[in-house]
């Protein structure tokens, strides 16, 4: 079985280096290199690192279907293998392979078609969700399903922890996929078009955290953030990147304490009220840094954080000589 591998960032990196261990892969496809870091220097896609150390020639193109498609002609696969190539494929390039183009793609599709699945699974709450092995159309993620794997969702994940687990895991199905390729077993089933759902392209802009959702939704948030972009808000005008939370229920006064509460009563809403949200309403070393969300008795305590221009810690650490008073509002 002929194979040409694309892809770009870690998550492909990972699916070859599993698929070559039992299918050698003639070819990698990936983006030119690109200049990073503060000399701007040039710097290889994780794909054509990992493929360089296994010894897979590399061929790289901004876009494939029209500056490589007569050289991935020459190779004549079997099939080509993509996983987060970031590249539209022309109906051209993908007649080219005999069995077509496999897509590794980290949702259960058709839920999560797009460029966001794995962050989007956790902010949405998601209870598992895993890979599909498909057969790539000229539609974003539209085309027939050959195998899907699902996992769980752990309680306290990250998109960065559930990351490494589904490249893991899309590893081993396209394996599968190949397998049922060669023996003539393969079997593909239309995707319902009904039930699709999309989640574009994150930017950074996209980490600002809106304190007007529960708590349980904001705690979602924050790990489908991490790490990148990263979740964040302001503090007195800076930024405040947040990495983990712990929701908390209780009585406002056991939380807060029962200063806090006296404060809010007599100051008649002048000052701050109880009901709005991101306002600080403990910043001790003994309760950490809790704030308010849209549950009135749910509250959200930032566990680690970063403020423009330090380093990330605990948020007790942070609030050693630090005074944060009550009735901060956060997000200004």
């Amino acid at each position: 079985m002929k194979i040409v591998f694309m892809g770009t960032p870690d998550f492909s990196a990972t699916v070859l280096e599993k698929l070559h261990a039992v299918y050698p892969v003639c070819a990698v496809v990936t983006a030119p290199d690109k200049p990073a870091g503060r000399g701007y220097s040039l710097q290889p896609s994780p794909l054509k690192a990992t493929a360089t150390e296994l010894g897979i020639p590399v061929l790289e193109y901004d876009r494939v279907s029209k500056d490589g498609i007569e050289k991935i002609r020459e190779l004549a696969p079997d099939v080509a293998v993509t996983a987060a190539f970031g590249q539209i494929l022309s109906e051209e390039f993908l007649a080219i392979p005999k069995h077509g183009v496999l897509n590794v793609h980290a949702s259960l599709l058709p839920k999560y078609r797009g460029a966001s699945p794995i962050q989007h699974a956790i902010i949405e709450g998601e209870k598992e969700t895993g890979v599909t092995i498909m057969r790539t159309f000229k539609e974003v993620d539209a085309g027939d399903i050959l195998l899907q794997k699902r996992v769980d969702i752990g309680e306290k994940e990250t998109a960065g922890e559930l990351f490494d687990r589904l490249a893991a895991l899309g590893g081993e199905a396209i394996v599968e996929a190949i397998g049922l390729l060669e023996n003539g077993e393969a079997e593909f089933v239309p995707q319902d078009a009904a039930l699709a759902t999309h989640c574009g392209m994150i930017s950074k802009a996209d980490g600002l955290i809106d304190f007007n959702k529960s708590a349980r939704e904001l705690d979602c948030f924050v790990r489908g953030m991490t790490p990148w972009p990263s979740a964040y808000t302001y503090l007195n005008g800076k930024t405040l990147k947040v990495f983990e939370v712990e929701v908390i229920d209780g009585d406002e006064s056991v939380v807060c304490g029962l200063e806090f509460i006296l404060k809010t009563e007599k100051s008649g809403g002048d000052i701050f009220k109880i009901e709005e949200s991101g306002v600080v309403v403990a910043a001790d070393e003994k309760k950490g840094l809790v704030v308010t969300s849209d549950d009135r008795n749910v509250f959200i305590r930032l566990k680690s954080v970063q403020l423009e221009g330090a380093k990330r810690m605990s948020d007790t650490e942070f609030l050693r000589g630090r005074s944060i008073p009550a009735g901060t509002v956060l997000g200004k």
